[in-house]
């Protein structure tokens, strides 16, 4: 677990607040945070957008490249919605757990190979929960193959004009050519909510309920329910990513959207979030920059990804994480913009359409009804026999 080399693993661990002690909690909320988690979030690359006009309120190291973790999950849902606009797919399309795809690490949903699902839970699932295994079992159903749909990945990229990015794998598992900019992430945001705003609920959905008694389980974007207007998108996080989280809010009928990577702990990222986005709400919609014009500025190596890995997974960097939580265990957001959540989260209801039967053993075969083959007389030697195909 110390390496959390699996998207949205760490979340878990800022979420659930198990692997950090009542004791250590009480001695973070009367002394302070650590030199590691007061460092300033303000230096990582973030992106403000107006999705209906494209304007951009705010940026910073937007053409930064930058791995993507989980955020790797929305391509993966645009080509999924792609296919079922070309009619390739239907979400009622049958997604089978395969042996490669169940090989995948968490977070993932265990599903056995040979299990089915529909389109529509598998959604749902790889978008809130941010499990692997449907990523890739996705991929599978949609391009044929893990390798195909990842083409089809990449020349969508290209298409949309995502051009600082780089797909190696549907789910975002750490890869080093698996890569973004937060410049480009927002593009792949506006685009979703602009060709494809009959499937925004997908990641606006606040949780899921798999049944047969296993446990709800919540989106990992805070927002959702706390942030006025929040309705998406997607979380991430690997080690060598950080933090990453990519978000949208709708207000009087105008969506902006936030794109904030890098950030060292779950919290920070939603604080970053919303206050870009409240200052894209209180900003005026005409004027400035666009996506489509925007340019780098500055300096530096904009074609090497910065590799978090030290900054956030080793055993210090873990060691001084605050998970945003007080004794009590009441997640606290130091933001005026982000208000407690006072009830539960609304989950949607997913499953298997069918799950792989059990072995069938030898002691449980019933022999009574078979045919006893009948007796063969020899043949004789020298004689000819016909094939029969």
């Amino acid at each position: 677990m110390a390496q959390f080399e699996s998207a949205e693993v760490a979340s878990r661990f800022d979420w659930n607040y198990g692997m950090m002690s009542k004791s250590l909690k009480i001695w973070f909320a009367a002394a302070g945070l650590s030199a590691v988690a007061l460092a300033s979030a303000a230096a990582n690359p973030s992106i403000a957008v107006d999705v209906a006009t494209g304007k951009v309120y705010a940026q910073q190291d937007a053409f930064q490249r930058w791995y993507p973790a989980s955020l790797t999950k929305m391509m993966t849902a645009y080509v999924a919605f792609r296919a079922l606009q070309s009619g390739q797919m239907t979400l009622e399309s049958p997604v089978r757990m395969t042996v490669n795809a169940a090989k995948e690490p968490p977070s993932k949903m265990g599903y056995k190979p040979g299990s089915v699902m529909t389109l529509d839970s598998a959604l749902k699932i790889m978008l809130v929960k941010s499990a692997n295994d449907v990523a890739v079992a996705v991929a599978e159903a949609v391009g044929g193959t893990e390798s195909a749909f990842v083409q089809r990945m990449n020349a969508e990229a290209q298409r949309i004009g995502m051009v600082g990015s780089h797909f190696a794998n549907p789910n975002g598992l750490h890869d080093p050519q698996n890569y973004t900019t937060a410049r480009d992430l927002a593009v792949l945001a506006v685009q979703l909510r602009r060709e494809f705003p009959q499937y925004a609920h997908y990641f606006a959905t606040e949780a899921i309920d798999p049944g047969a008694g296993k446990k709800v389980q919540a989106n990992y974007n805070i927002l959702l329910g706390r942030y006025d207007g929040a309705d998406g998108m997607k979380t991430g996080f690997v080690c060598a990513s950080g933090f990453n989280l990519a978000s949208s809010a709708t207000r009087n009928g105008r969506t902006v959207l936030a794109i904030v990577l890098g950030a060292d702990r779950q919290e920070a990222r939603a604080v970053q979030a919303a206050q870009l986005m409240t200052d894209a709400f209180r900003a005026s919609a005409g004027g400035g920059a666009t996506l489509a014009t925007l340019r780098p500025t500055g300096g530096g190596n904009l074609n090497q990804a910065t590799d978090m890995r030290k900054a956030i997974c080793s055993q210090e960097a873990m060691a001084d994480r605050w998970d945003g939580r007080d004794v009590e265990g009441k997640l606290k957001i130091n933001s005026p913009y982000i208000h407690a959540m006072d009830r539960d989260p609304v989950p949607v209801r997913v499953g298997l359409v069918s799950e792989p039967g059990p072995i069938t053993r030898p002691s449980q075969l019933d022999i009574s009804q078979v045919p006893v083959p009948m007796p063969r007389p020899q043949r004789s030697a020298g004689a000819t026999t016909t094939a029969i195909n």
